[in-house]
């Protein structure tokens, strides 16, 4: 699994893996605000579900899920996603994500 923080000066990548005809890989995407960020939609979901009888329910926080399937596989496809995670799905002053390559 490979986290990226926006503190983080570096991505975390790994090794190249050649890329043959056929290569393809799925991962999956979980984007998490930041723990320093308020985050009022989950705090409405926490209301809500303590209000329909779970009052156990200290926190939640809400975050968003991809899977993503890619045709390719080598280190640079690893780095292009990175970027469009950072980039395009996510807000890097808010939130972080993570990137896990799913083995089929």
């Amino acid at each position: 699994m490979h986290t990226h923080n926006a503190l983080n000066s570096g991505i975390a990548l790994v090794p190249a893996v050649s890329c043959q005809y056929g290569d393809a890989m799925k991962v999956k995407v979980v984007i998490m605000p930041k723990a320093a960020v308020l985050d009022p939609q989950g705090a409405a979901v926490r209301d809500a579900m303590r209000h329909l009888g779970m009052p156990e329910v200290s926190s939640v926080r809400m975050g968003k899920y991809l899977e993503i399937d890619v045709d390719g596989k080598d280190a640079e496809m690893e780095a292009r996603l990175h970027g469009l995670c950072r980039d395009l799905l996510s807000n890097p002053v808010i939130e972080d994500y993570e990137i896990e390559e799913v083995s089929e």
